[in-house]
């Protein structure tokens, strides 16, 4: 499958200038999904939005001989919600997870070209794999709070990462930076896993703040919730963008196009690979996307 070429100009200009029916049909589309476009709340340091946090060049995945993502290159702004959507077994969540590095984990993977973060390789040999997962953390699909206290829960990787501060002072501030803190005060000694489905999501979330990470990768943190937990992860994450940079994996259009400020668009080709269609402004992603495969991806016309 080549890439898709055909450029398409603002919808607002479109329904203007041309009143065919498929101008008709890409507005009623949206306007159908019922979601305010673009990322929530107000960003208190919006100077830091064109820094560039992650640089990407020419970056393919590989599963033994298997490529799974192909020729990748982009950057992620800092302290903004980065997106990835597109098809199921289109990269997303391997793309993801080379971020932090956690597919070293996997005997078989590999990749070519670079992820640059802060203008440093991570895969380079030098690079120690743990110090950037502890400053990239990273939330995964499935709440999975270890088999031990609350307050268990977010002590364990400050301790490992030689924490000599306060515990006590930690715990609060990290349950209270995850929104989570007036649930669970009054029950730090109980184990992590009596939580409720969205609780143990925030708690999670609240285990990656404590060691005080840079990045927060997200893994469709929400597929396994009911909608008022989803909402509370969303405003959690308005809430930590000013302190993080967040990137999440969804196959939740709404979800994307209510709580991001930028948005991937991937898809997959006759090869299999998963590859780059369009990144942009989820406004513009959503509402004026340059490329008709995206159109048709965020419109539900396939996928």
């Amino acid at each position: 499958m080549t890439e898709p070429t055909t450029d398409r100009g603002p919808v607002a200009a479109d329904v203007k200038a041309d009143s065919s029916k498929e101008a008709g049909q890409r507005v009623e589309s949206m306007q159908k999904m019922k979601v305010d476009v673009g990322g929530g709340g107000e960003r208190r340091n919006p100077g830091d939005e064109t820094k560039a946090l992650f640089e990407v060049e020419d970056l393919s995945c590989y599963y033994g001989d298997f490529r799974a993502v192909r020729d990748v290159s982009m950057t992620v702004p800092m302290n903004r919600i980065t997106a990835f959507i597109g098809p199921s077994g289109c990269g997303k969540s391997t793309l993801l997870r080379w971020f932090n590095r956690m597919n070293d984990l996997v005997p078989s993977a590999h990749i070519t070209g670079s992820i640059k973060y802060h203008g440093v390789d991570l895969n380079d040999d030098r690079v120690d794999a743990v110090e950037v997962r502890r400053r990239i953390g990273m939330v995964f699909q499935k709440p999975n709070p270890f088999p031990k206290s609350i307050r268990e829960n977010i002590t364990f990787g400050a301790r490992i990462a030689g924490y000599k501060g306060n515990m006590d002072e930690l715990v609060e501030k990290s349950l209270r930076r995850a929104a989570i803190w007036d649930e669970v005060k009054d029950k730090l000694n109980q184990p992590g896993t009596a939580l409720s489905g969205g609780q143990q999501q925030r708690l999670c979330i609240a285990r990656a703040i404590a060691v005080e990470p840079d990045v927060i990768l997200m893994d469709e943190p929400c597929s396994a919730l009911d909608p008022v937990a989803t909402l509370k992860i969303e405003e959690l994450m308005f809430e930590l963008r000013d302190e993080y940079t967040i990137l999440i994996v969804t196959h939740n259009m709404q979800q994307a196009a209510r709580a991001s400020d930028e948005t991937v668009f991937m898809t997959m080709g006759e090869d299999r690979a998963g590859y780059l269609v369009e990144k942009g402004p989820t406004t513009e992603i959503f509402t004026n996307p340059k490329h008709q495969l995206t159109e048709d991806y965020v419109s539900g016309r396939f996928g």
